[in-house]
């Protein structure tokens, strides 16, 4: 494996290579230490500024700055204040310019007063259940339970569902106002509405108040200990009540497998083979660092890894280092270099002259994608296949997550990242859980602190609470090269200072979306299909990031639809190929599996785990020591 730290130590010289190209200013926020001489601006008839390079006083403000954006970054949970100040300027500017809309707003204030009071009339606590005058969003559980038919909770929130619409309709839909902004201003009033719902609170939620009664307000009691129970693991950095009953390598990541290759970066995982033939392919799985990889082996019942390796197919993973603020210069060349293209020798040093099926999930697909892309431009393409899993190339619409990406959000985030060296998973989760907020923060308020229940900790809920860190300067290219500036799809994106094409990759193509992603909207992952000359086949499957990833057979009330698009074949937009596929029940991952089959050639003798040509040892069992970092 000589030719890995080779690979490695060139990848540095490479990045050291182009920190000396970046700008001044570039690589003070990056945090590195090199400098570019500089000279002041000269102006036609007008005298320079003083050459201020080496200014103490100017590190000493940058440094301050950062420091306050870290403090503040703490209270607002990574949201810019400046970016949302500026978008609510920039939506009350242009509605108070607009006579029109301030006219059509004050229509269906008046409108659904009408309606309000019409329901009202019909619904006296003597005529219950009258028509609602609205209905929730399909995907507001709030207010589904029966007891909100009654008198006066019918009213309530029914009053709250029209109030929340009409704050929809005043924020969206202003002339000038640009669509970054909207976007922010509709998600801060959607927030504090949130708050305010009848749900949150005991007068006004009659689930709560039968159960008060009922029990003699000894729910209540058991969500104060809840509350504190919660908060007291919250501020000593313990998981969640519960997550105690699931043990990496005891009841999570144990499939049976060797760890056989390790450096600074990853460990690579090769799986046990359980059936006597195997494909001759093996297949590299390459997970995102921003989770642990053993989402895609948790319990045996629903362990992706586990389902392959008795399908005959050769599996090895990476596993992800946790990093810490030593880390803090990694950038995503890093990641490519030392991560995806050392896993990727040491897989060929095992299994020599084979084609593998590359399978990337979330951000490990779209590092996947570039790795594919960069090798293919150098005539070395190691891949039979490539499968991205809920994984976006093109960022042009990453759906809620647009609402950090501009450069006042990027800069606020970059300064949260820059005073500890890395992103913490707790910062991370608040604004994810944000994005959804009924479902992970207020619903949870309800069930746990005043219904006084506790939901049973399953093994994803407990995988999600085993956090990951990101590095500051991976975390800020990621955010200014892929989502801000989306050089990968327009072609800016280098690697080895040379431009990535994903026009490149040659080897056919299986993407995954899923129906309810709030962090890879199906509708972004789709857009693979005009960056790609090759055969694309897309699945969309029911779920969400995680869970529609994690969808094993037998699993009820799974569905899925997908279709082939040959590389000369004619493209269909996204919506038209959801009324052109027909849904199929049941999990996707046969669906896949078939695929790869049908990709692999004939069964073999497996090859021994760590059986490398050069001779070298097994490094010890699997999950691996890296997962367990805390």
């Amino acid at each position: 494996m000589g030719n890995v730290a080779t690979s490695k130590a060139e990848g540095q010289k490479q990045s050291a290579s182009r920190v000396a190209d970046l700008r001044p200013s570039d690589q003070r926020r990056l945090g590195t230490g090199a400098s570019v001489a500089r000279g002041p601006v000269a102006i036609p008839g007008i005298e320079g500024p003083p050459d201020d390079r080496g200014d103490p006083s100017l590190e000493m403000a940058n440094v301050l700055d950062r420091s306050l954006n870290y403090a503040r970054s703490r209270m607002t949970l990574g949201l810019s204040p400046a970016a949302l100040a500026e978008a609510c300027f920039d939506w009350f500017i242009h509605l108070a310019a607009a006579p029109g809309k301030q006219m059509q707003l004050g229509q269906k204030a008046f409108r659904k007063s009408l309606r309000l009071s019409h329901y009202l009339a019909t619904c006296l606590p003597l005529q219950a259940h009258a028509t609602h005058c609205i209905e929730p969003l399909p995907n507001d559980r709030r207010f589904k339970d029966e007891a909100w038919e009654g008198w006066p909770f019918n009213i309530i929130h029914q009053s709250f569902l029209l109030q929340q619409q009409w704050w929809h309709n005043a924020t969206t839909d202003v002339r000038g106002v640009t669509k970054q902004h909207e976007r922010q201003v509709e998600f801060l009033a959607r927030q504090f509405l949130d708050v305010l719902s009848p749900a949150n609170f005991v007068a006004t939620n009659p689930e709560v108040l039968q159960k008060t009664v009922a029990e003699a307000g000894l729910n209540l009691v058991r969500g104060f200990w809840n509350f504190v129970e919660d908060w007291e693991r919250a501020i000593n950095g313990r998981p969640p009540a519960g997550s105690e009953a699931f043990k990496v390598g005891e009841n999570l990541a144990v499939t049976p497998g060797k760890v056989v290759y390790r450096n600074e970066l990853i460990e690579l995982i090769q799986y046990e083979p359980v059936t006597n033939q195997l494909r001759p392919e093996p297949i590299l799985i390459v997970p995102a660092w921003i989770m642990k990889y053993y989402i895609l082996d948790l319990s045996p019942a629903n362990s992706l890894v586990k389902y392959l390796t008795e399908q005959g197919f050769m599996v090895f993973i990476i596993s992800w280092k946790n990093p810490t603020s030593e880390d803090r210069n990694r950038g995503l060349d890093d990641y490519r270099t030392v991560g995806v293209g050392a896993a990727l020798e040491a897989v060929g040093s095992i299994v020599p002259d084979r084609k593998i099926h590359g399978v990337g999930y979330c951000l490990g697909g779209t590092l996947l994608a570039i790795a594919a892309a960069e090798l293919a431009r150098n005539s070395h393409d190691p891949f039979k296949t490539l499968t991205l899993l809920a994984a976006q190339v093109d960022f042009t619409d990453p759906g809620e997550l647009s609402l950090f990406a501009d450069e006042s959000q990027v800069s606020f985030l970059e300064d949260m990242t820059w005073h500890q060296g890395y992103l913490d998973a707790h910062e991370m989760a608040g604004a994810f859980q944000m994005l959804r907020s009924n479902d992970l923060i207020w619903s949870r308020l309800v069930h746990d602190y005043l219904l006084g229940e506790r939901r049973p900790m399953i093994d994803l809920m407990a995988w999600n609470a085993d956090s990951t860190r990101l590095p500051y300067r991976m975390h800020s290219e990621y955010l200014r090269q892929l989502f801000l500036n989306n050089d990968l799809a327009e072609g800016r994106y280098r690697a080895d200072g040379q431009h990535v094409a994903l026009t490149d990759i040659r080897a056919p193509v299986f993407a995954v979306g899923t129906e309810r992603d709030h962090v890879s909207p199906w509708h972004s992952v789709f857009k693979l299909h005009l960056l790609l000359d090759t055969d694309v086949t897309f699945l969309l499957t029911s779920g969400g990031h995680n869970a529609g990833i994690v969808s094993e057979p037998g699993r009820p009330g799974r569905h899925y639809r997908v279709h082939t698009k040959a590389e000369l074949g004619p493209y269909a937009d996204p919506d038209t190929w959801l009324k052109q596929t027909a849904v199929q029940n049941g999990s996707w991952w046969p669906e896949w599996c078939n695929w790869l089959a049908a990709h692999s050639g004939s069964m073999g003798s497996p090859v021994a785990a760590g059986a490398d040509i050069k001779g070298e040892r097994t490094l010890g069992d699997a999950p691996g020591t890296y997962v367990l970092q805390p």
